[in-house]
């Protein structure tokens, strides 16, 4: 029988490391390989105290070897249990990188209705256009609705192989990566699920994905402040925020406790800004006339009394609403004065993200460097 130490370690590649999301060699698990003739002693060390983990790894490893090396090998593995190394601030809540993707930024809203989902499809498409490679996230479990947006509505992720793993692979569109729970469920029936199984079906969207080189990653929470969102700033290591609302006082109310969640000592996400979605209502007949129908400058007097920066507005116009409802986001329709609005509040939003990188210590910097007319953004 022959074979080399290097065959067991890429067996050992194929499997995950238990609640990680990376394989036990890049989580660093094996700490001992042995090989002699026709036998394999694999020293492998995992966090969770369980005898049933234990046995599933080892049953794994076994597995993986037999199969991928030798059927005929005599595996013998050695499971130690280690606990997590202390961290500086147990209670602060930091996330895991993914590779190849470079800033990944989150669009809440304290409030439901205020056109979140359709800020965040049109600042995709813009940033796209911009010549930034996207993918967009739909983390609303109980209420996805990007899919619909991007026109893929019957699409279904395909299966690839990564190293040896299999992964999802986004459905694009208009130049821009999604997944979704949109993709997965009954549109007919209702997600009925507790904390715990939607932070799993998460978790399988962020690491179970191939999402390729993203220049930005946009997640579109659900609205409020809850357990997506906690699982998300635990699961990522989020760049910066981006807050939704409209004029009225109901949602500005809800707009500044998802700031807060932001803000908290535990997650310290910065907030990139607010922005103000059906700011006016301008009709067709009068062009020059706006009527401030939820009140006027809400979203932007909020920002100013919590110190971020105001983004932008976005008028109440029908066009918003049909053109997301059939798939083509207004943002695509270039020189009308929608997608000159997006785009001037994406820039500004990668303006701020600047102002962000600044004053991270040199450990977290994402460097920004301008080529060929646009922007690049780099960890």
């Amino acid at each position: 029988m022959s074979f080399k130490k290097q065959d067991i370690y890429k067996a050992l590649e194929t499997i995950t490391a238990p609640g990680e999301g990376k394989s036990l060699i890049e989580n660093n698990n094996v700490t001992n390989v042995v090989t002699f003739d026709n036998e394999v002693e694999v020293d492998v060390t995992i966090s969770n105290p369980t005898l049933q983990a234990k046995k599933k790894i080892e049953t794994e490893i076994s597995k993986a070897i037999k199969t991928s090396v030798d059927p005929a090998i005599v595996v013998k593995v050695n499971v130690q249990v280690v606990k997590p190394a202390a961290k500086e601030n147990p209670n602060l809540i930091r996330g895991k990188e993914i590779p190849n993707i470079k800033n990944i930024i989150a669009i809440a809203s304290g409030k439901g209705g205020v056109g979140k989902s359709t800020i965040t499809a049109n600042t995709a498409i813009t940033l796209s256009k911009m010549g930034f490679n996207v993918g967009v996230l739909d983390a609303d479990i109980y209420g996805p609705s990007q899919h619909i947006m991007f026109d893929v509505e019957k699409a279904k992720p395909l299966s690839v192989n990564v190293d040896g793993r299999s992964k999802m692979k986004p459905v694009e569109n208009y130049g821009v990566k999604l997944l979704s729970l949109g993709f997965f469920t009954d549109p007919n029936q209702a997600v009925i699920w507790r904390g715990p199984m939607a932070s799993k079906a998460l978790n399988q969207l962020i690491f179970d994905a191939d999402w390729g080189e993203l220049d930005f990653l946009l997640i579109d929470l659900p609205p409020g402040t809850g357990d997506v969102h906690l699982s998300i700033v635990q699961a990522l290591p989020i760049s910066g925020a981006v807050i939704v609302s409209t004029p009225q006082n109901i949602a500005l109310a809800d707009a500044k406790k998802g700031v807060a969640m932001f803000q908290q000592e535990s997650i310290k996400v910065p907030v990139l800004g607010i922005i103000e979605n059906m700011a006016y209502f301008t009709p067709k007949e009068l062009p020059e006339n706006k009527y401030y129908i939820f009140g006027q400058d809400g979203a932007k007097n909020l920002a100013e009394d919590i110190k971020t920066e105001f983004l932008g507005e976005i008028p109440l116009v029908q066009s918003i609403r049909e053109s997301g409802d059939v798939g083509h986001p207004v943002a695509l329709q270039n020189g009308t004065v929608l997608e000159k609005s997006f785009s001037e509040i994406t820039k500004k939003m990668v303006s701020e993200l600047l102002k962000r990188n600044a004053n991270l210590p040199p450990t977290e910097v994402v460097r920004i460097t301008t080529m060929s007319g646009c922007s690049s953004v780099k960890k």
